[in-house]
């Protein structure tokens, strides 16, 4: 007998992330870490595959009062973090509007803050195929349902033919819909949409004859290139419609390399001060009804960091460095698998990348024989590269090669 109440959602027994990453680690026990391929893991590890802690945040981290861990943050974060959100996302590229910003424990809340918010119970959600699977997860819990176009065409470029097409269908039955999209660096695909491919993304929406809320999922925006170059897209934001509101889900979590400090952001760019108002309330009601307030100790990190332009620099300077180790790592992993006649789901940069299967699960059973980890999604196979050396990368990339081709 059983008490748990099911409300349309599909419960699994195990977390399949969580299942393959333990059976990896049990082999690291019995074997040793140098001898196992762990390509599960969703953080930045070094070359010792030790978790990457940057000494410059730590020095902020350092600077913490007693209070700053204990006292409670406001609902929508403390003032000196909200200001810092807003530099770090945008930087010189601020496009034109009205900002606000909520605090959210992680990414994760972000999404949980669009849906809850901007959609209603029974609506479906848009989002590319290729997704990190709680976008469906979320939906579910909030009783909503994931729809996705297809991210890529035949020639592995971004379908935003179809995008019209799926966003006309639930124009015809929804008065509003909320569109996610995950660039730059996206997870599991590592691509980045490009400037020409943001024209076409503003031409499909402007187009739609309902309400459109472009939720942008930049979690991964500062290990994505140049910091420059990665923003270039946000001044086109101000060519969208008076029907169109942006969100912007942030991590700081991501951008410090201080995961289970469980911090980030969502951002509304709107048209009007109403609407960001209206974003306001909406929100801290989300946040005061579910997770309450924020871990304050990350915020005044954040703010201590982006209120110091010296503390800043170190910051980003060692973020830098290991951006450029994650960049070499894909574009290695990326040539070893062209070099061995497997081409890879497009990819541009980020934590992961994902070679198209039909047979995923099968050929992770395969991999998991000669002790490498990755994980089965439902179309291929989702590789860590942000966990691996440039030596584990070859190896994984070849035997990938071998059991594809």
């Amino acid at each position: 007998m059983g008490f748990v109440k099911e409300n349309n959602r599909t419960i699994p027994k195990e977390d399949k992330v969580f299942a393959v990453s333990g059976r990896a680690k049990a082999a690291i026990a019995a074997k040793g870490k140098d001898t196992v391929v762990d390509a599960t893991i969703g953080a930045l590890l070094d070359d010792n595959a030790e978790l990457v802690v940057m000494s410059s945040v730590m020095e902020a981290i350092g600077m913490l009062k007693p209070a700053d861990y204990a006292a409670y943050a406001p609902i929508a974060g403390v003032p000196e973090f909200k200001e810092a959100v807003q530099k770090a996302l945008f930087a010189d590229y601020a496009p034109k509007g009205h900002v606000a910003v909520c605090a959210t424990p992680g990414g994760t809340g972000c999404l949980t803050h669009a849906v809850a918010n901007y959609t209603n119970k029974g609506d479906e959600v848009l989002t590319h195929d290729w997704c990190w699977a709680n976008y469906k997860g979320i939906a579910d819990e909030h009783g909503r349902s994931l729809k996705t176009f297809r991210f890529f065409d035949e020639d592995g470029n971004f379908d935003s033919a179809d995008l019209k097409v799926k966003l006309d269908e639930l124009a015809a039955k929804q008065d509003q819909v909320l569109l996610m999209i995950n660039t730059p660096a996206h997870n599991p695909t590592g691509y980045s949409l490009t400037n020409e491919d943001w024209d076409k993304v503003i031409n499909v929406v402007n187009a739609a004859s309902c309400k459109v809320v472009l939720f942008v999922d930049i979690a991964y925006i500062d290990f994505a290139g140049e910091p420059d170059e990665v923003r270039s897209f946000l001044p086109k934001l101000e060519g969208l419609g008076t029907h169109v509101l942006v969100l912007f889900g942030y991590s700081a979590s991501k951008t410090l390399t201080a995961y289970g400090m469980r911090c980030g952001a969502t951002v509304c760019l709107a048209k009007t001060a109403e609407e960001a108002e209206e974003f306001t309330k909406a929100v801290g009601y989300t946040s005061r009804s579910t997770w309450s307030n924020c871990n304050r100790s990350a915020q005044v990190v954040m703010g201590k960091i982006y209120s110091d332009d010296a503390l800043q620099a170190k910051v980003d300077e060692e973020r830098r460095m290991y951006r450029d180790m994650l960049l070499e790592r894909g574009r290695i992993f990326e040539s070893t698998l062209k070099e061995n006649g497997v081409t890879p789901v497009p990819f541009t940069a980020g934590f992961f990348i994902t070679i198209p299967s039909d047979k995923p699960d099968e050929v992770c059973k395969k991999l998991e024989e000669q002790d490498i980890f990755c994980l089965a999604l439902a179309k291929g196979i989702r590789v860590s590269i942000a966990s691996i050396s440039k030596e584990k990368c070859v190896k994984c990339a070849k035997a990938l090669a071998d059991l594809l081709k």
